[in-house]
């Protein structure tokens, strides 16, 4: 019997529902791993069908298809070459399983159903899928394999049991969502887990953009005495082999070179890279189309679909009113040629004057307010739409969270759109991504290097430029001072009290509460975006619209 097992990691991208495209692109990493020589090729979570399923889970017919994709890949491995470990759904009975199939020698050789089942933030497994049992190890080609799912591994229960039931080694298979920062928890937990066990441990992650979530890989192999084996890219695919081999009673992998973590604002930027190109592609749209204002928002919203999706699928619209300074022109166009791309002008001043005519009797003897404002971030969002409907690209809104937040953005105007790729990130970090875009490019990114937004856009006050000498000033605290109380009460879920006693005005802190709690109506209704942080609006916070809850000091 060998001492060595020698596992490729295929830290690679699923596409939910597309069961055919799946096993094609697990077989192919099969493949890359035969040839480098792997007894075992290892998967993410739920692989064949996607990952999240969501309610897709429920079909029948969709679980039938995944479970017969899995029978065709356990008959290839009749081969001799590679066995696989892989995720897919169980249907057991009446009981329907999260699922890590192990397969060889041309057969399905038994399966582990995960225990721990995630009901928060964005998962709710438990309306879909049912508990298993707490697994035993798996035996493969001479070697008790630990195999987990995901949130198997998240606490010690499981992985106790594995250990108890004689594993050599720990290895889950994982749908774990980017937030920024996570990696570190997740090497952190991997360590307990070790420290507990005292076995060695492997995370395989999956790589892709499923709707707001972000899946960026960073697969990684810890030894027993808790050192870094292997750190597989991050936002890259992979078919990375380790090279495990018994010594005494102890499974140690050969360490290779460790792929650097990206730092926090590149993680952040390739986030948004991989989940707009993701939607872009897997929805099947030619591309996307966005209003270029000449200001931050829509400029570095340009810039991440450029580097997504390539110069030749993005184009812009410059939608000047009366109100729209040369500055704004001339900073638009600027930044669509550093990017390559078109910036095409479209007047809004007859459309304006069109609704101005139309609703003149109905606004006779009243002063024009906010309404005559949206009437042109609406008039914008219709031309976009339009447009949309006839070459048939995705709009691109450019809103960001700390204006999703309190509310300062037009439904049915800049709100209009498929996807917003600044939907979880606050204007101050608007401002460092901008910076750091300028100043670097990353492998795989398809727009320029250098600078692609100019410095003006950066540095002049923001302003939605919808009445003379506006800016968003005018109306919301300064960003940085905004931006705290929103993360104190977003993410933070504090009370104004706990606010206050941080140093914020309390009158500027209920004037941001009060503007959060009542733009809820707006954020049920605005396109899905990339999550980043641990509270993104729509999946992780959930808010009744109807809401009387006025107790500020609790």
């Amino acid at each position: 019997m060998s001492d060595t097992l020698k596992i490729a990691l295929a830290q690679i991208n699923p596409h939910v529902g597309q069961v055919v495209a799946n096993l094609a692109r697990i077989r192919a990493a099969r493949a890359e791993a035969a040839a480098l020589g792997a007894d075992l090729v290892v998967a993410p979570e739920m692989f064949i069908a996607g990952y999240p399923t969501e309610d897709l889970i429920r079909k029948p017919a969709f679980v039938a298809a995944c479970e017969a994709a899995l029978a065709e890949l356990a008959a290839d491995t009749a081969d001799g070459g590679p066995g696989v470990v892989i995720g897919g759904p169980w249907l057991d009975g009446d009981k329907l399983y999260n699922a890590a199939y192990v397969l060889d020698g041309g057969k399905i050789q038994t399966r582990r159903a995960k225990h721990e089942l995630p009901n928060y933030g964005v998962f709710d497994e438990k309306r879909v899928f049912d508990a298993g049992p707490p697994p035993g190890p798996v035996n493969f080609r001479g070697f008790r394999l630990g195999v987990m799912v995901c949130e198997d591994w998240w606490f010690p229960a499981v992985a106790e049991t594995l250990t108890e039931s004689g594993a050599e080694l720990l290895l889950s298979i994982n749908g774990s969502p980017f937030e920024a920062g996570k990696q570190s928890t997740r090497i952190q937990l991997a360590v307990t887990r070790v420290v507990e066990t005292g076995l060695p441990f492997v995370f395989c992650g999956q790589i892709c953009g499923q709707d707001e979530l972000v899946f960026e890989g960073a697969s990684f192999a810890l030894n027993a005495d808790r050192a870094l084996a292997l750190q597989m890219p991050f936002f890259e695919e992979q078919v990375a082999l380790t090279t495990w081999t018994r010594q005494g009673d102890t499974m140690v992998c050969a360490p290779q070179p460790l792929a650097p973590e990206p730092e926090h604002l590149e993680a952040i930027y390739r986030s948004m890279v991989l989940g707009l190109g993701d939607y872009v592609r897997k929805n099947r749209f030619p591309g996307v189309i966005l209003g270029l204002s000449g200001g931050i928002d829509s400029a570095i919203s340009a810039a991440v679909a450029v580097d997504a999706l390539g110069a030749d699928k993005v184009r812009t619209f410059m939608m000047p009113s009366p109100y729209t300074s040369q500055e704004s022109l001339d900073d638009a166009a600027q930044c669509a040629d550093l990017l390559g791309i078109s910036c095409e002008t479209v007047p809004i001043a007859p459309a304006m004057e069109a609704f101005g005519s139309v609703l003149a009797p109905i606004f006779a003897g009243r002063q024009a307010d906010i309404t005559e404002e949206n009437i042109q971030s609406r008039a914008r969002g219709l031309i976009l739409m339009a447009i949309s409907n006839k070459l048939g690209h995705m709009v691109l809104t450019t809103g960001n969270k700390s204006e999703m937040s309190v509310g300062y953005a037009t439904l049915y105007g800049d709100m209009c759109g498929g996807y917003s790729v600044l939907k979880d990130v606050y204007k101050m970090t608007v401002f460092a991504l901008c910076h750091w875009r300028n100043t670097h490019h990353f492998n795989g990114a398809l727009g320029p290097v250098g600078r692609v937004i100019p410095e003006r856009i950066i540095t002049k006050p923001p302003s939605a430029e919808l009445k003379p000498n506006q800016t968003d000033q005018d109306t919301l605290p300064p960003y940085e001072e905004l931006d705290a109380i929103l993360e104190g009460l977003v993410e933070g879920e504090l009370s104004v009290d706990a606010l206050v006693a941080k140093g914020y005005e309390r009158a500027t802190v209920l004037r941001v509460w009060r503007m959060l709690d009542r733009a809820e109506y707006k954020r049920r209704q605005a396109p899905p975006g990339v999550k980043i942080g641990t509270r993104a609006f729509g999946r992780d916070r959930r808010y009744p619209i109807t809401n009387g809850y006025t107790n500020l000091i609790s």
